[in-house]
């Protein structure tokens, strides 16, 4: 299949889980006759949505790739996962999309999640269609949802449809910009005649598309301050650069389920999205020449792509889902990872449609594809001709902010465990898994709830281990505030020699981990015991006497003691230390530590004073804030204890468009009140 990219469209369908982009995309497949029948999600029969714990949770996972034909022109969809947790698949579908279809529901309102989509797309300078899914359903309310996208982002939308509603549905939509008016049939829109009670919206609309269109090029703005209108002809060029510039953002709606302005959808998206040969942002490291070039979608041009995306399957090996930018990739053929510095020997080359691989001879500048059994490929690496070195910008992957305690439900299957995670860790940037050397615990880090009991799942289906997630344990620590003097004494007699170390010891604070000093006089102990001593001391110090967590902050001096000529050795002086460091600690004010982990908090502005207050309840001090256009960044340190699960608290309390990272900052006294607790839930482990 050679395809020109003039004659491709790479679209990711993206928003919120529930709001029907699966569903979506399985019509515009079927309209392009890609397939016969239109799978529906909750069956579980979806070309997306193919793998078994999709079909089990009944949501988007994955990113999945699947094209149809329209109009002669292929269109590639990347159907991506909805859910927070997913940000990453998210991610590596719009590095390969030219555009974006953000699929809403009618409800009056933003969705949750829309926002932050419709933020991503523009900083990244990705065109953007929104579709309003759901017209079929009671309520549904076109109007309201427009008006509060344009509340929102004043000037960039473009509503061009008037949807034709009957019975509280939508029966057939009016295309403002081309004013003509359709019915939706079971064969396909009929065209008829816009009807009488609808021409004074029309002509509103119009009005409304004239002036976005006229922002979008200064010949059209001059003529629409003169004359006050624009041709038809004008106002669709207009809005066509702005929508390649993100200027403009064009709104249609429909009911995916029904089937219904999905044809629309289709022309609309043929004829105004990018083709890719128009993509003209995208930039590279020059490797030979050390410097940054800009790549153009074009067949003659030495090969280049991106691997946006790696599968592993158990039993076919891995699978390298590839966005080609330039010159043709042919199986057989030797290309170099500009990341690894390797050659690789590309086998056999596939087109996708959901879990369906077709072979085929090449790809072409500017589709979608993918190869199998790249041994030295990753995700992000720049694939390219040998003789034309070039480099692409990483994907970015956001760092994991939710961290759970991982277990084999099996003794002895522990190393399965990690293994099956690290194989998983090709796959998925977003999550890490790490062993935390104060508790022993193994660690793994995610997005969120719902991506790490995924995880769990998948490593139950490929390589039959359960695995159980549990709250990880808080390395508390424990300190001294106050001096004492203490005296350790170890005497034993079992015949013959027998064992006598006896030392004196003073204990204070002090700002490092830990000093050992001595001021012995005289040769109360004699020097070749002061290891032992120190020994004793350290082995102590993994122990405090509160709640037996690891104790710093302390300095020892050793200023006294005695011995005997045949029974003292290095173990007895090791064990009077550690016998003088339990009743000394206990007499010097011990206290609890707590880690502290400085948070930076991006949230839109409206949501400042509830995050504020929130993190003031837990225990937190806001450091400071700063606003960055419409997003405030809080500067808070709050307690680890606090925060185990604040990925979901903030989501919920932003509705999904606050983020935070968050780093160790050091350790703090445990507030009295919650001392006992600790104590008590420490010696019940």
């Amino acid at each position: 299949m050679s395809i020109k990219g003039e004659n491709i469209r790479n679209i990711a369908i993206v928003g919120h889980s529930g709001e029907g982009k699966t569903t979506l995309c399985e019509a515009m497949l079927f309209n392009g006759g890609a397939i016969d029948r239109q799978g529906k999600v909750l069956d579980g029969t979806t070309v997306s949505d193919y793998d078994d714990l999709e079909k089990a949770k009944k949501m988007s996972i994955y990113t999945s790739c699947s094209y149809l034909m329209w109009k002669d022109v292929k269109v590639n969809l990347l159907d991506l996962p909805g859910y927070y947790d997913f940000e990453g698949e998210r991610n590596e579908g719009l590095r390969a999309a030219g555009g974006a279809l953000l699929v809403i529901g009618a409800n009056g309102v933003i969705p949750i999640g829309a926002e932050a989509i419709v933020d991503y797309c523009l900083k990244l300078g990705k065109p953007l269609i929104i579709f309003i899914n759901g017209m079929d359903k009671e309520n549904a309310d076109y109007f309201a949802t427009v008006q509060a996208l344009q509340a929102k982002y004043a000037g960039k939308l473009a509503p061009i449809q008037i949807p034709i509603m009957e019975g509280g549905k939508m029966q057939g939509c009016i295309n403002a910009l081309q004013e003509r008016a359709y019915l939706f049939k079971e064969n396909g829109p009929q065209e008829i005649p816009i009807p009488e009670d609808m021409l004074g919206q029309v002509e509103e609309m119009k009005a409304q598309l004239m002036e976005t269109a006229a922002e979008n090029d200064e010949f059209l703005l001059d003529k629409y301050f003169e004359s006050g209108e624009l041709t038809r002809e004008e106002t669709i060029r207009g809005i066509r650069l702005g929508i390649a510039a993100v200027n403009t953002i064009p709104v249609m709606a429909g009911s995916a389920l029904q089937n219904r302005g999905v044809i629309n959808l289709l022309n609309e998206i043929v004829t105004y999205m990018p083709q890719a040969r128009e993509r003209l942002n995208t930039l590279a490291d020059d490797v030979a020449n050390d410097k940054v070039v800009s790549i153009r979608t074009d067949d003659d041009a030495p090969f280049a792509a991106q691997v946006f995306k790696t599968v592993i399957d158990p039993f076919s090996g891995k699978l390298s889902y590839l966005k080609s930018f330039r010159g043709v990739l042919k199986s057989g053929s030797t290309v170099w990872n500009a990341n690894t510095e390797t050659e690789e020997r590309i086998g056999q080359v596939y087109l996708l449609r959901g879990k369906k691989m077709e072979a085929v001879d090449a790809l072409y500048a500017g589709d979608i594809g993918a190869v199998n059994k790249l041994g030295n490929t990753n995700t992000g690496d720049t694939l390219c001709d040998p003789n034309a070195k070039i480099r692409f910008s990483p994907i970015h992957f956001p760092k994991p902010t939710l961290f759970m305690s991982v277990s084999a439900e099996k003794k002895g299957e522990e190393d399965k465990v990690f293994a099956g995670l690290a194989k998983l860790g090709e796959e998925d940037y977003t999550f890490s898994i790490e062993k935390n050397s104060e508790t022993g615990e193994l660690l793994i880090g995610g997005q969120g709830d719902i991506q790490l009991e995924m995880l769990a799942k998948k490593v139950k289906a490929r390589y039959g281990v359960d695995l159980k997630l549990s709250d990880p344990k808080i390395a508390y620590r424990e300190t001294i505030r106050g001096s004492a003097d203490a005296e350790g004494k170890h005497k034993k007699q079992s015949g013959g020699h027998g064992q006598y170390g006896h030392c004196k010891i003073r204990f204070s604070p002090c700002e490092e981990d830990f000093i050992f000093e001595e001021e012995v006089v005289g040769g109360a102990v004699p020097k070749n015991y002061f290891p032992a001593v120190e020994k004793g001391l350290r082995e102590s110090m993994e122990s405090g006497p509160l709640a037996g967590y690891p104790v710093t902050g302390v300095k020892a001096v050793l200023y006294d003691g005695s011995y005997h000529d045949v029974d003292s050795n290095e173990l007895s002086f090791k064990m009077a230390a550690s016998i003088a460091f339990k009743e000394g600690l206990k007499n010097a004010k011990p206290v609890l530590l707590e880690p502290v982990h400085r948070l930076k908090i991006a949230v839109p502005g409206d949501y400042l004073g509830d995050v504020m207050g929130d993190i003031n309840k837990r225990r937190g001090r806001i450091m400071g804030t700063d606003a960055e256009g419409d997003t405030s960044i809080i500067t808070a340190e709050v307690p680890l204890a606090e925060i185990k699960t604040y990925t979901m608290e903030l989501r919920s309390l932003t509705r999904g468009s606050g983020k935070f990272v968050s780093e160790f900052l050091g350790y703090e006294d445990v507030p009295p009140m919650l001392v006992d607790k600790i104590i008590a839930e420490s010696k019940k482990d």
